[in-house]
């Protein structure tokens, strides 16, 4: 078996443990916040938190920096990255706003408001999106690779957007880690938020190495049939 294989297989083992520590955390041990902070559903919050900075921002790290190697060298390899963290982007983005309007309705009593950071949040899973559905349903030529990209880093020129929104514009959204938020109130919830963290962000890794050698086999196999229709017409 290959190196990278085992490697794959140690990490989906540690992942698994840690997501089975943490939801054995959530709901065994962990107490319930106060109703003004959702009560019951903020327990959600150990997925919701951990699939924006590990998840979705990771993802959207991995598509920039491959996005804009493809835009410099016109590598196979940083294209193939960029696509599946594309795709991986617009999954934990999917967790994201859902995590986020399930607490939404039990805090705020309504499943969605246009909020400065749910607004600009929606808006950049809206850009993957829309890079993932071009990929789907255009040609894989040189043209389509770098529109592409391009749109990959201009998602990621966005995370800064989403992140200081609140600080510039106000709204809604409840601030509890950064400065002058309302924190956790226990440390038991903080060690859960850890293990969140490390969770979330092992399986991120494990979704984007997937998706990215999904790609590349797929590449590889465009180039050997594109190869051999070149050498049967050569040959008739």
């Amino acid at each position: 078996m290959k190196a990278s294989n085992w490697a794959f297989d140690v990490l989906l083992v540690i992942a698994a443990g840690l997501f089975a520590v943490l939801i054995a955390q959530i709901f065994f041990f962990l107490p319930n916040a106060q109703m003004s902070a959702g009560g019951i559903a903020q327990k959600i919050f150990y997925f919701h938190f951990p699939s924006i900075f590990c998840g979705f921002f990771l993802s959207i790290f991995f598509c920039f920096a491959a996005s804009a190697g493809y835009l410099a060298t016109g590598a196979d390899g940083a294209n193939s990255l960029a696509r599946g963290a594309g795709e991986c982007a617009v999954a934990f983005g999917g967790v994201m706003l859902v995590s986020g309007t399930i607490w939404a309705k039990r805090a705020w009593g309504i499943w969605w408001t246009w909020d400065p950071q749910l607004t600009t949040a929606l808006l950049t899973v809206l850009i993957y999106l829309a890079i993932v559905i071009l990929r789907a349903f255009s040609a894989d030529g040189a043209a389509e690779r770098r529109f592409a990209a391009a749109l990959g880093v201009l998602g990621g020129v966005n995370v800064p957007i989403i992140r200081y929104s609140v600080q510039k514009w106000g709204g809604n959204h409840p601030v509890v880690l950064r400065k002058g938020g309302a924190g956790l109130g226990d440390p038991a919830m903080l060690e859960a938020l850890r293990v969140g963290f490390v969770a979330m962000a092992l399986l991120c890794i494990l979704f984007i190495w997937l998706r990215t050698e999904h790609h590349v086999l797929r590449s590889r196999l465009a180039r050997i049939e594109e190869e051999a229709v070149s050498r049967g017409a050569a040959e008739a």
